[in-house]
């Protein structure tokens, strides 16, 4: 399932599908938009972390917790923040090797989700239902500002994603 919260402020639609990344190569084209691949293991996006992956172990989400409370701090100061032109975009991840479902969650920096008129202004694409070896699209249009992407079921970092800075 994939949400999606408008942005009734600068009247963009973020329509939700999947993200994946890759840092090093210019990202592929579908149709108009950039497909973005990456992939999540334990506890982290490979591609937000230099591609090093850190061989965590993990069978449910409180691992990941426990792991992120010890690591997480070192690790954000290490992670590529991701740049992007403004427009339109296909996050595709994929779930290499987590043994349970994951998702992903893309919103602006300052989002609140307790807060109810950023569901109606502020930019938030969210989807789950990722298991072992599966790939999922995320599409969102992308106007410029700052961004954080995660999943918050296989509790990752909250990485950065700049657009059109």
């Amino acid at each position: 399932m994939v949400a999606v919260s408008a942005r009734v402020a600068r009247g963009v639609l973020g329509l939700g599908v999947g993200l994946s990344i890759g840092f090093g190569a210019p990202p592929a084209v579908a149709g108009k938009a950039t497909v973005i691949d990456m992939t999540q293991t334990a506890c982290q996006f490979l591609e937000a972390e230099n591609g090093v992956d850190h061989d965590f172990t993990t069978t449910r989400r409180a691992d990941c917790e426990a792991i992120n409370a010890r690591t997480e701090a070192r690790r954000l100061t290490a992670a590529r923040i991701m740049r992007l032109a403004p427009g339109p975009y296909v996050f595709r991840i994929r779930n290499r090797d987590v043994p349970y479902e994951l998702g992903f969650w893309l919103r602006e920096k300052d989002y609140n989700w307790r807060n109810p008129l950023h569901k109606l202004t502020k930019l938030s694409v969210m989807g789950g239902g990722l298991m072992t070896g599966e790939s999922r699209d995320y599409h969102v249009e992308l106007p410029a500002g700052r961004y954080l992407y995660s999943c918050p079921l296989n509790t990752t970092p909250d990485y950065e994603l700049i657009v059109g800075e």
